[in-house]
């Protein structure tokens, strides 16, 4: 298929109701309003075709951005292209997800966490701890940097409470993602998060709440599943 054959059939797929609710997001226009069930089920279609990838990014349609995440070869992906695609990325949701789970598959993940993370600008070190997160699910234990983990898990405590609103969030991710995944790690997790304490986000006009760290890595404690990898990042 074709970029523009694409667009039109995102055209059709879209609904004025999901785009009001993407915009309570923060995903800015042009957006359509496609489910991301029905970008699945184009990407299935269509399979990962990563020049189409690149070409869909470059629209600046929301949707399709969106599809070019899930479309796009990881392995292919250079720290010039995942630098733009970060720049060019003006909803919460791209910035958070599509593109730190890319470059968390790619091989430029952690250098792109770490330089993303010391971002002066707010959506920047979102994208930098957004991607450390999923490095970590998907990374075995030992071929993570304990120590490094280590410091930043000192870096939160100490910084959490005055960084950025989203940033908040995401090193609070981040403490559940070492919590989570990391086994060698839990209790200093746990230890973390008893530090840190409440922690509090402006979720704007969503529904949507901050994780309490504890609860959550105990949960996952109690199922037994501490440590255990995801396949893969994107979603």
């Amino acid at each position: 298929m074709s970029t523009a054959a694409i667009l039109k059939q995102l055209k059709s797929l879209g609904s004025d109701r999901y785009c009001s609710t993407l915009k309570r997001h923060g995903v800015v226009e042009p957006a359509y309003g496609v489910k991301i069930e029905d970008l699945k089920k184009i990407q299935k279609k269509v399979g990962n075709d990563h020049a189409l990838a690149l070409e869909l990014y470059d629209t600046g349609v929301y949707d399709a951005m969106y599809l070019a995440g899930l479309m796009a070869d990881s392995q292919k992906m250079t720290k010039t292209t995942l630098r733009k695609w970060l720049k060019k990325a003006g909803s919460p949701t791209l910035q958070e997800y599509t593109v730190p789970g890319l470059a968390a598959e790619s091989k430029h993940g952690h250098d792109l966490a770490v330089e993303w993370m010391a971002g002066k600008k707010e959506e920047i070190a979102v994208a930098g701890w957004a991607t450390l997160c999923s490095l970590i699910s998907i990374t075995a234990d030992e071929e993570l940097d304990l120590k490094e983990m280590k410091q930043l898990l000192k870096q939160v405590e100490k910084n959490i409470h005055s960084a950025p609103n989203r940033v908040r969030y995401w090193m609070n991710n981040f403490v559940i993602s070492v919590g989570c995944y990391v086994a060698p790690l839990m209790d200093s997790a746990i230890k973390t998060a008893e530090k840190i304490g409440k922690v509090t986000v402006d979720m704007g006009e969503t529904a949507c709440k901050v994780p309490d760290a504890i609860p959550y890595i105990q949960k996952v404690q109690k199922r037994g599943t501490v440590g255990k990898k995801r396949k893969a990042a994107r979603c």
